[in-house]
């Protein structure tokens, strides 16, 4: 085959023969295995699944350890109603305990419904007197903040009954106890430190001596809170050296009455509860009295309340009724 190419003059020139091309080979086995290979792409590496992460708890791990913990036996209360006892927390126990584990500022209580549901002239006493009963009906909310996580609410009811000669005390015994009702129904479903082990009737979660297998217990006269975590800032917990030896000098105390409740309160904080008491107005203070009276069985003789006070339980009792009064005054 010859190629002819135009000349610079116009004149066609006939150029030499095109050499032949090589034949091209055909490829071998390996190299048709390996452009194969190279055709087909590997499969991305895909990440193992990630193990679900339980939500963040705005609780202290003493917090949750005070939660989580057997209720102590020693603030277990029991009644007659009918032909059974009944136990039961007593309302001042379940404010201190709200105030050690939240803190005081801490949780909220509100009052969103309030109803008598009865009102009847009876009899009162062996004298048969002539007198009133009253029933209420209540609903609290229970706020609790905890760390920075948006706070949680539980809502309970509760009912109250009031027996007075008087109509207005039986009004206001059955408010009452309407609404410390419903506050106990709501915090008891944070745990058992709060009556929740009291639903179970084997108890099995009930302690059954003060302080065994309890979390941190409030000593006589302590008013601090559990810790609890700031807002955004990681929580801390003590090393087991420090737990051990927190926990020896808790249980190394000698004497230590089963009831935290029956230690003696020291001069100076019975004299500071008598100057806040002789600030109290005088209608606050007659309302004060007469219950104090009435729960803690001060028989009529006794001109004065001021000697009976010299318990821790005194302490917190009238504590949690300055609380409640401030609380439905506001």
């Amino acid at each position: 085959m010859t190629v002819a190419a135009p000349s610079a003059n116009g004149t066609r020139t006939t150029s030499r023969p095109a050499p032949p091309r090589p034949s091209q080979r055909p490829p071998s086995a390996l190299e048709l295995i390996r452009s194969t290979d190279r055709a087909v792409e590997a499969p991305a590496p895909t990440s193992a699944p990630e193990a679900p992460q339980a939500p963040p708890s705005g609780f202290s791990p003493e917090q949750l350890a005070a939660l989580s913990a057997p209720l102590d036996r020693a603030n277990v209360r029991q009644r007659e109603q009918g032909r059974s006892k009944v136990h039961y927390l007593e309302g001042w126990q379940v404010i201190a305990e709200a105030n050690r584990i939240f803190g005081f500022d801490g949780w909220q209580r509100q009052t969103i419904a309030v109803r008598c549901v009865a009102q009847a002239e009876r009899t009162i006493g062996r004298d048969q007197k002539p007198g009133w009963g009253v029933t209420y009906t209540a609903r609290v909310r229970i706020t609790v903040t905890a760390g920075g996580l948006p706070p949680l609410i539980r809502e309970g009811s509760g009912a109250g009954h009031g027996i007075d000669v008087d109509l207005g005390q039986a009004h206001e015994s059955a408010l009452k106890e309407a609404e410390t009702d419903a506050m106990k129904r709501a915090l008891m479903t944070f745990g058992n430190p709060f009556g929740l082990a009291l639903y179970d009737k084997a108890q099995r979660q009930v302690s059954s001596a003060a302080g065994q297998g309890d979390g941190p217990q409030r000593q006589a006269g302590q008013r601090s809170s559990l810790s609890r975590p700031e807002a955004g800032a990681p929580a801390t917990t003590a090393s087991p050296a420090q737990g051990r030896s927190q926990a020896t000098a808790s249980t190394s105390t000698p004497s230590a009455p089963a009831d935290l409740g029956q230690v003696a309160l020291d001069a100076e904080t019975i004299q500071h509860l008598h100057s806040t008491l002789r600030a109290l107005p005088r209608p606050l203070l007659e309302s004060l009295t007469r219950a104090f009276r009435k729960r803690f069985q001060v028989p009529e003789a006794a001109a004065t309340i001021a000697d009976r006070i010299n318990q821790k339980c005194h302490h917190d009792w009238i504590e949690t009724f300055l609380v409640q009064h401030q609380a439905s005054s506001d």
